[in-house]
């Protein structure tokens, strides 16, 4: 069964994939950072007799042209019925997006951390025909972040180690860090990671620790000046480049030449108004220059 503490556990590398990268290089082992990422469907069924799901897929672009896809799978406990879903999953992706795989299992204690890492051999003894060598992160390589100002460096490696130490004596330690990072980001952002933070941390002791924490934040404290100018500023721009596509949308609709240096006159814009009348305008016109007309 899908718990809430298994979902967010997850979910961190779905807000903000980078997390992969950065934290291993800190274990001292490299991946290409990646300049694009997306979601891939996380259905690996083949067929209707047996269902198959990832937790997360993720496709990682890198830099040199190529990329890898990133498998996360958050394990609570032991399951050696695992082994095989592991090894399904690896051999189906890398059949279906011609990709490297990478699995990374994330765990909440160090027993279940040690057992899934593996290296898990599929065959006879004498001739394993297959290897699944998952990445783990856990108690045992995750580090205590107990720090507030390193918190705020990082606040969802921060969420991360709160989770994966959520049975630790540190814990206490660590949500007060976390707590007061997260009042040195934007309100939205917190509060993402404030959820994952009490989802991840399911039915411990550590969880009533978090809830208090949480109601000791005033939420006025999210909203500093410079973090409410840059939302409004974010979705005075959306609004700027969804008026310019409207206005093209209409011309091209309307069949009004409009060579590239009037789209970028159009896309460039940030006026509201001034994008307001030309998008009237070009309802009714027959030229550009009635369009731009004042």
């Amino acid at each position: 069964m899908v718990t809430s503490s298994h979902e967010a556990m997850h979910r961190i590398f779905q807000e903000d994939p980078g997390i992969f990268t950065r934290t291993f290089k800190k274990l001292r082992i490299t991946f290409p950072d990646p300049v694009a990422v997306s979601m891939l469907p996380t259905d690996v069924t083949e067929t209707r007799a047996v269902e198959r799901r990832i937790d997360t897929l993720l496709r990682m672009d890198t830099a040199d042209g190529g990329g890898y896809l990133l498998a996360v799978e958050a394990q609570g406990r032991k399951d050696p019925e695992k082994h095989g879903s592991w090894a399904y999953y690896l051999a189906h992706l890398y059949a279906k997006y011609a990709l490297p795989p990478v699995l990374l299992v994330v765990c909440q204690d160090e027993n279940t951390a040690r057992w899934a890492k593996g290296p898990i051999r599929i065959g006879l003894p004498e001739w394993p025909c297959l290897t699944v060598r998952p990445l783990v992160l856990g108690p045992h390589n995750i580090p205590l972040i107990k720090d507030a100002s390193i918190a705020a460096e990082d606040v969802p490696l921060a969420t991360l180690s709160a989770i994966t130490h959520g049975k630790s004596p540190n814990a206490p330690a660590i949500l007060e860090a976390l707590a007061t990072a997260l009042k040195t980001i934007d309100k939205e952002t917190a509060e993402i990671f404030a959820e994952l933070t009490e989802q991840g941390l399911g039915k411990t002791p550590a969880a009533k620790i978090w809830k208090d924490l949480k109601m000791a934040i005033p939420t006025s404290f999210f909203r500093s000046e410079t973090s409410m100018l840059l939302r409004a500023e974010g979705r005075s721009e959306g609004r700027a480049e969804g008026r310019a596509e409207d206005i093209l949308l209409i011309l091209d609709a309307r069949g009004i030449d409009t060579p590239q240096d009037a789209r970028d006159r159009i896309t460039g814009c940030t006026d509201l108004d001034t994008l307001g009348r030309w998008l009237r305008h070009a309802v009714t016109a027959t030229t550009l220059d009635e369009v731009f007309a004042d």
